[in-house]
């Protein structure tokens, strides 16, 4: 039975379950920021609170606006934090609360759970401090996808979920060597104001493991309808199936850079302007196939004019030099010839300037009348296009696509699952961040019901009842260079909770320190067999200490394929580190498939054997 205390004078609270105390950290004062100045709870000009058996409400008056807090205990094991305007509130920006636990334990076994990417564990005493989480850690993008947090005082635990994410996320704090972490979340305004209620609801476990922790926030999110499982999406995509087992050749036709971007390489000019014939993909896809090679998927970058990340959304052309639309329209029938699978890179955030169609009337407006604006990819200068008309484009150019015969098994509609959603202040299209990641989802609706294969830059929460696959999914410390030091341990929060609603392509590459092989078993997941980054030492396109030989990096992705076949569709129900090093892992499907890997020798199990 849960027993809430509440301490009038500091605003913090203590919950205790199956004797074990959570408490707010000590010093930890809840705060709104208004402009950039933080102003406390505690100095409002009245403060209020009422009580009952499982309750406690707080009523916080300014000057120029008001709010309450509520805590009440739910059940045997749940706490829900609500923070709420009384009235719509424009002045304040920010609010921090609940706050951090307090987490101060020199131990190994004190462990925070973080959903950055993939997912991290920060054990206390972990050595290095943490570096910035992207997106500063607001939920639904890559520094978050999904919105909660856990920590474990050994096998004590909580998880804090956010139950109103689109305009929320969390900040951590760990020092190098701990020996604490603490992790809170936060709130900001929406289109200009506090307009809604934020909830926030901790579950308390006792004799738990991480699985057990993501398998609760699994079954939270079945009851909230958050996602489609790949079983239930094959039912409607008749190339899903196809993908599963399949190896990624991620290749490109076109790369233009503008010298106003910041990719742009004044001392090699030719680096600038590169193209490479459609007839090469042909070619190269004939290749595999005489390797024997079944299952593929073709991931094809600058595939239109002007090249890679150039004039979206009006991007839809073929490389005239490149061989032009009689061409293209070759390769993509050799490569379904094959029996393969073929899709392109789009993009309906970056609105570039030299786009035919652009004007700043269908731009992202901000809150005071300008337009976010920057030159750092190919395209040059560019701001973002108001979702409100993203669904208008995509159904116009994959119109433009089919008109032309291009038949297409897939697409990839870039950094909708990574960034933040926009929130627009234009008069005449207002959109909300919910507003925003619902007008992305539609896209990918109809990429569904026109039978595409929908992917994009990462995979994440919000997305799941669409979206098929990604471009990735990794570790954080897999798009740092390697040998850089890791912010805690690798653990696959996101696959634990997820595993057969998405498929996900993993890094193949072999550096010194790890091989990255072996994570793409532990995770169950399709190969990379050929990854040509569009921008070098960007988005984890890092070179390798060592070149494998072509037939050795085919029959690594033969097992990792082989395994997918087996699992795509299973949950991920388990997951151990075995040694206090973190580099023997293992995962456990729920058809019994269980894969262990050891990091440090290279070697890994898979249990039952795949069949040859």
């Amino acid at each position: 039975m849960m027993k809430l205390d509440f301490d009038e004078t500091t605003l913090g609270f203590r919950l205790t379950f199956e004797q074990t105390s959570w408490e707010t950290a000590t010093g930890f004062r809840p705060s709104i920021t208004v402009g950039e100045t933080v102003i406390y709870f505690d100095e409002a000009v009245s403060v209020e609170h009422s009580y009952t058996p499982r309750a406690v409400r707080s009523s916080y008056t300014f000057t120029d606006y008001c709010f309450e807090t509520k805590i009440r205990l739910e059940g045997e094991d749940e706490v829900f934090f609500e923070w709420r305007p009384i009235k719509e509130v424009r002045a304040i920006d920010r609010v921090v609360w609940p706050g951090p636990l307090a987490f101060e334990e020199a131990s190994n076994d004190w462990v925070s759970l973080l959903p950055i990417q993939q997912g991290l564990m920060i054990p206390n005493t972990w050595p290095e401090a943490l570096g910035p989480i992207s997106f500063d850690g607001l939920f639904l993008t890559a520094g978050a996808t999904m919105p909660w947090f856990s920590q474990l005082k050994g096998d004590q635990a909580v998880l804090a979920s956010c139950l109103t994410p689109w305009d929320a996320g969390y900040q951590a704090d760990h020092p190098a060597g701990g020996p604490f972490t603490h992790v809170s979340f936060y709130m900001q305004k929406s289109l200009g104001a506090m307009r809604y209620p934020r909830v926030f609801r901790y579950t308390f476990f006792s004799g738990a493991t991480l699985s057990d922790i993501t398998a609760r926030y699994r079954r939270y999110a079945e009851a909230e309808q958050k996602f489609l499982t790949l079983a239930e999406k094959a039912e409607r995509l008749s190339g899903l199936d196809g993908l599963i087992g399949s190896m990624v050749v991620h290749t490109g036709i076109k790369t233009h850079i503008e010298p106003e971007s910041r990719m742009y390489d004044p001392a090699d000019p030719m680096a600038n302007q590169v193209i490479r014939p459609y007839k090469h993909v042909s070619d190269y896809a004939e290749e595999l196939a005489g390797y024997g090679l079944e299952k593929v998927y073709f991931h094809l970058d600058g595939w239109a004019e002007p090249g890679y990340d150039n004039q979206h959304p009006d991007y839809h052309e073929p490389v005239e030099a490149a061989g032009g639309l009689r061409q293209m329209k070759q390769m993509v029938e050799t490569i379904q010839g094959l029996g393969y699978l073929f899709g392109i890179h789009d993009q309906y955030r970056d609105y570039y300037l030299r786009a035919p169609s652009f004007t700043w009337e269908k731009a992202v407006r901000l809150e005071d009348g300008s337009h976010p604006e920057h030159a750092f990819w190919a395209g040059g200068r560019q701001t973002y296009l108001c979702s409100h008309f993203a669904l208008d484009y995509v159904k116009r150019n994959f119109s433009l696509m089919k008109d032309k015969g291009i038949v297409l098994d897939a697409a990839y509609l870039d950094v909708f699952t990574c960034n933040e959603a926009d929130e627009c202040f234009h008069p005449d299209h207002p959109v909300s961040r919910r507003e925003g990641y619902a007008n992305r989802l539609a896209c990918f609706d109809y990429l569904r019901d026109e039978d595409i294969l929908s992917s994009s830059e990462e995979m994440n929460e919000w997305a799941l009842p669409s979206l098929v696959f990604c471009h990735y999914a990794p570790y954080d410390f897999m798009l740092r260079a390697p040998g850089s030091p890791k912010y805690g341990l690798p653990v696959p929060l996101f696959n634990l909770v997820y595993h057969d609603c998405a498929i996900i392509p993993w890094m193949m590459e072999q550096h010194a320190e790890e091989d990255y092989f072996l994570y793409a078993l532990l995770n169950g997941g399709i190969p990379y067999l050929r990854r040509d980054g569009a921008y070098q030492n960007i988005d984890g396109s890092f070179e390798t200490t060592r070149s494998i030989p072509m037939s050795e990096h085919i029959e690594r992705c033969r097992v990792v394929s082989r395994l997918h076949e087996r699992v795509a569709k299973e949950r991920m129900i388990d997951f151990e580190l075995l040694d206090a090093s973190g580099k023997r892992q293992r995962s456990v499907f729920s058809d019994g498939t269980r894969v262990t890997i050891d990091l440090a020798t290279g070697d890994y199990v898979i249990e039952p054997p795949l069949a040859k």
